[in-house]
């Protein structure tokens, strides 16, 4: 009796920039299929979603990109009977980026190719490419492109209040939880967050240290979105969200679990989004989880954009 084929996870991205008043995204000509796709690639070992996303298109086309909005999960059978789930999200290219780039044709790409949205459809290879592409030309039709990222961080395992004597706002991580700090850099850094707010709690601390120290970034401390302010009632985490929606910068928020669902909630409002069970569930995060809700940076009125919701490995 045969097994049961394996299932094949990769991701990739759509990548766009404006030349003159329009926008082209990036088409690869691959060397050994002779076909031209987006870009994408497996997920290896230990690996998250959005890492294998940034890595493969830099090993691709050599070009360092932060993940914009998700775009799409394409899902097929491959020819060796194996399913193949790809999931892909937006990344603007900046001319910085492309003047970086150290790509040269090799035995996986053969070229680049940067083609308005209607020309790059029609030289697509794949009809589930050409699916992941309409969905980024409604976005682009809807005008909100150009996005920002507010990740609801929830801190990692810490010390059971059980077993500490001391005040609940100084009990440290475990073990596991540092583990789980540590952890979560290469995903977080997925989106290139620029700003880092953080719970004056211990546990908070520790979570968002390693990804802000991997990023240059310092950390914000603020009481507003701690879980002692929030049971007490005098948290503000209203004002937080404010200030980060009108900053429009990509952010990090590391607050506790019965925090997180009202940070969610006050995006919600900030931006004029319905409420929705989708996004209640976004709000409800196991430790070192984190959900990241997408905005846009040039149409605040077009309210929240998409949400992903991302789990711990460890």
């Amino acid at each position: 009796m045969s097994s049961r084929p394996t299932t094949v996870y990769a991701a990739g991205a759509v990548l766009w920039r404006m030349i003159g008043d329009d926008i082209h995204v990036l088409v690869i000509h691959r060397t050994e299929h002779k076909d031209i796709s987006l870009p994408k690639g497996k997920v290896d070992p230990g690996e998250t979603l959005p890492q294998t996303a940034v890595r493969e298109i830099r090993e691709e086309t050599g070009i360092k990109v932060s993940l914009g909005v998700p775009v799409g999960i394409t899902d097929y059978i491959m020819p060796n009977g194996k399913q193949k789930i790809v999931h892909y999200w937006a990344a603007e290219v900046t001319p910085k980026a492309i003047q970086k780039s150290k790509f040269v044709p090799n035995d996986e790409v053969a070229a680049l190719e940067w083609l308005p949205l209607a020309t790059a459809r029609g030289e697509l290879s794949y009809e589930p490419d050409k699916e992941i592409l309409d969905n980024f030309a409604a976005l682009v039709r809807e005008g909100i492109t150009q996005t920002f990222a507010v990740i609801v961080l929830r801190h990692g395992k810490a010390t059971s209040p059980s077993e500490w004597r001391g005040e609940d706002s100084t009990r440290p991580l475990t073990e596991r939880g540092l583990t789980q700090a540590h952890g979560i850099v290469r995903t977080l850094a997925a989106w290139k967050p620029k700003k880092f707010i953080s719970s004056t709690a211990v546990r908070c601390k520790e979570t968002i240290t390693p990804t802000a120290k991997a990023l240059g970034k310092e950390v914000t401390l603020t009481s507003k979105i701690s879980q002692d302010s929030f049971e007490a009632g005098t948290a503000d985490v209203r004002d937080v969200v404010g200030k980060i929606v009108r900053k429009r910068k990509s952010t990090v928020v590391c607050t506790h679990g019965p925090v997180a669902p009202t940070v969610v909630r006050e995006l919600a409002l900030a931006t004029g989004t319905p409420r929705s069970g989708a996004l209640d569930q976004a709000g409800l995060l196991d430790t070192a989880s984190f959900t990241v809700v997408h905005l846009s940076a040039t149409h605040p009125s077009s309210g929240i954009i998409a949400v992903e919701t991302h789990e711990s490995l460890l």
